[in-house]
Formats: structure tokens, C-alpha cells, sequence
């Protein structure tokens, strides 16, 4: 297991998150899978080919991007070997922890929240469009509210619980990996008449390796809310007793519901993608009108699950290499 590494990198992007003028240097590594997708996908995506030869292409898409992303971070962790002591295990957490998400989620969806207390409802609307994938054009204040807490909940677990216990599993192979599945899900993997075929294997596969860290997410949440005034350990278990498996994504439903339940509002619901109206169904039982308050109690409530994970990743270093 790789514990010391992923606690390192854990703390690491807490402090400082991923540099803006590294990235306008040299882009980002989910940038750089971005740009090996987009290629496959106007190469091999074609209309004119049928519905199984497109899933097909969207096959071999996926292992290509597995192959050239496991095999980039393996030549990392055999150039950071060759550095002495600690310094090895610095650099590799360094270049490991750009592959969480952490700082820039607390920072995004801090932003809608800011937009809403200073600026008002058209502000709102423009900063949670940043972070969902719905139509925001017409959200009131307690439908950005909602969007801005679902969007940090699930994001928990994909961009910062997922990546973390890959990371645990198989050190920075294993967390580019899964990086580069759920980069793949997130350009194709949607149902859309482009992509239902294309990005089958990639949505597919981004479910199951999505499922452990879903469920973690959940009990991270649960824990922390014992840690958070005004939370409910009770009402988050409560929560994704009910409502979890009723999501329309099998892994989304799990931090949505500990989040909904342990500050006692509601999330989900009715919304439009697309311009299409879905009917989902409400997760939790408690308010649903919100506001930028709320948005702020679910960031100290993030802010706690990321502490308890991190004390989790510390006390299993210790339990190995203490």
C-alpha cells in the first residue's frame, strides 16, 4: 500500500492546491488526458459507423488512454527513485497531489456562495454553471443552493475521495488511472446521441471504480458531522439508508444523502439538462428552500470529511510504518 505517499500529496494540495501559474505554464494533467480523448473521439467517433462499432471504438479509446497514462506515471515514479531519500517520496506526493481536487472544489463552490452574498441571483446563476452540468438560466437562490451542495458532495467523492484511495491501492499509477476513467466519463461517458455508444465503456467503468470511494465519501461525511454544530450523524445515516439507492447514478445517491441528511435540507429533485426536464426524485427529508448560509454550513462540513480523511490516510501510515 502506498499510505505515506497519499497522506503527503493529501496535505500537500490542501496547503497549496494546484498552482495557477503552473497550470498556465504547462496545463494540467486531467488537461492533457482531456486533449487525448477529444482526439479519439473526432478520430474514431464517426456518425457513419454503427452503433456497436462505435462502443467498440470507445473501447479501445479507453484502454489507449489507460495505457499511455499508467505508463507516464510509471516513468515519473522510476525518475523521482532515482532522487535521494525523502526527496523521492516529496516529489512523487507533489506531482501525485494534482490529481486531487480538494482545494479547487472548497474554491469553486465557495465562489457560488460569494456570487450569491454579494452580487445576487444572476451572479449565482454564473458561478454554479462552473461546477454543474444542468441548465442554470432560470435557478432561483434555493435551486442554486441545492446545485452548489450536490455538486460538492459528489465531487468529494470523485475528484478527492477516489483519487486519494487509489492512490492508497496503487501509489500514482493508480490514481492517474482512475483519473484518466473518470476524465473519459466526464468528456463521453453521457448518453447523449454522440456519446451513448462511445462512452459506454468509460461510463461503465467509471461506476465501478467510482463505487468504494462513493461509500467511503458517505462515512467520511457521517463522521465529520459528529465534529460540526448544528449536524446530525443520525439524520445522515438516516439519509442514505433511504434515499442513496434511489439516485439515478449508483454511486452520486451515497455523499449526496450524508451530506443532505446531516444538515437537514433537502437536494436533488426536479431540474433540466439539456432543456430536458428530469424528475428526480428528492433526497432527504428536511428543507429545501436554501440559501448562501447553507452553501457555507456544507462547506465546514466538507472542510470536516477532509479532515477526517486525512486523519484516516494518517493513522493508517502509522498502523504500516510506524
Amino acid at each position: 500500500m502506498f499510505a505515506g505517499l497519499a497522506l503527503v500529496a493529501v496535505v500537500v494540495e490542501a496547503a497549496v492546491g494546484y498552482p495557477d501559474a503552473l497550470y498556465r505554464a504547462i496545463g494540467h494533467p486531467v488537461s492533457w488526458m482531456g486533449r487525448l480523448i477529444a482526439w479519439c473521439d473526432a478520430l474514431w467517433n464517426s456518425p457513419t459507423r454503427s452503433f456497436d462499432e462505435r462502443r467498440g471504438w470507445g473501447m479501445a479509446t479507453l484502454a489507449l488512454l489507460l495505457v499511455v497514462t499508467i505508463i507516464v506515471a510509471v516513468l515519473v515514479v522510476r525518475l523521482c527513485q532515482a532522487l535521494p531519500g525523502l526527496l523521492e517520496i516529496f516529489l512523487c506526493a507533489v506531482v501525485a497531489s494534482s490529481l486531487l481536487a480538494q482545494r479547487s472544489l472548497h474554491d469553486h463552490v465557495a465562489e457560488v456562495a460569494t456570487a450569491l452574498e454579494r452580487r445576487g441571483i444572476e451572479a449565482g446563476r454564473e458561478a454554479v454553471s462552473r461546477i454543474v452540468g444542468r441548465d442554470t438560466s432560470e435557478l432561483d437562490e434555493a435551486a442554486i443552493g441545492r446545485a452548489a451542495i450536490e455538486s460538492l458532495a459528489e465531487n468529494f467523492s470523485d475528484g478527492v475521495v477516489a483519487p486519494l484511495f487509489w492512490m492508497v491501492v496503487a501509489g500514482l499509477p493508480g490514481a492517474a488511472a482512475y483519473k484518466a476513467v473518470n476524465t473519459a466519463d466526464s468528456m463521453i461517458g453521457h448518453k447523449s446521441e454522440r456519446h451513448h455508444a462511445f462512452g459506454w465503456a468509460s461510463a461503465r467503468l467509471d461506476d465501478l471504480v467510482n463505487l468504494p470511494a462513493s461509500r467511503l465519501a458517505a462515512l467520511w461525511i457521517m463522521l465529520a458531522a459528529a465534529f460540526r454544530a448544528g449536524c446530525s450523524v443520525d439524520g445522515a445515516i438516516a439519509a442514505v439508508r433511504r434515499d442513496a439507492r434511489h439516485h439515478r447514478s449508483p454511486n452520486a445517491g451515497w455523499p449526496e444523502s450524508a451530506m443532505a441528511g446531516a444538515l437537514g435540507i433537502r437536494l436533488a429533485g426536479p431540474r433540466v439538462y439539456s432543456g430536458v426536464k428530469v424528475e428526480d426524485r428528492w433526497i432527504g427529508v428536511g428543507r429545501a428552500e436554501l440559501t448562501a448560509a447553507d452553501i457555507r454550513n456544507a462547506l465546514g462540513l466538507y472542510r470536516a470529511a477532509c479532515g477526517v480523511q486525512i486523519a484516516v490516510v494518517a493513522l493508517l501510515t502509522l498502523i504500516l510504518f510506524g
